[in-house]
């Protein structure tokens, strides 16, 4: 069955640095467009930002844009979220989910989701 395991959370100060991974497994992750949203406590779930099949086409809300960076390694399944700059309005749970297509940016339309890594941005 499809899985998406993220790791990597934890507590930083701001200015700090932290990179989440999602390990994913039971699906051709090569064939889907991976995304990272964020949500934190009493707030919906907000888009951070996707990647393509392939690594070459990236979006990213702009609230992040330039301090987060999407990368992916087909070859291991995985896909990572580099936080720079953390500020504490970053402190959220984040989540990684996958999409049949790209551009999207709307959480239901992503249809397989992680548990979530809790990251908190001290000030």
């Amino acid at each position: 069955q499809v899985q998406l395991v993220e790791s990597g959370g934890g507590l930083v100060q701001a200015g700090g640095s932290l990179r989440l991974s999602c390990a994913a497994s039971g699906f051709t992750f090569s064939s889907y467009t991976m995304g990272w949203f964020r949500q934190a406590p009493g707030k919906e779930r907000e888009f951070v930002g996707w990647s393509n099949w392939n690594g070459n086409i990236k979006y990213y809300a702009d609230s992040v844009k330039g301090r987060f960076t999407i990368s992916r390694d087909n070859a291991k399944n995985t896909v990572y979220l580099q936080m720079n700059s953390l500020k504490p309005e970053d402190t959220a749970v984040y989540y990684c989910a996958r999409s049949s297509r790209t551009y999207y940016v709307n959480p239901s339309q992503y249809d397989s989701w992680g548990q979530g890594t809790q990251v908190t941005v001290s000030s």
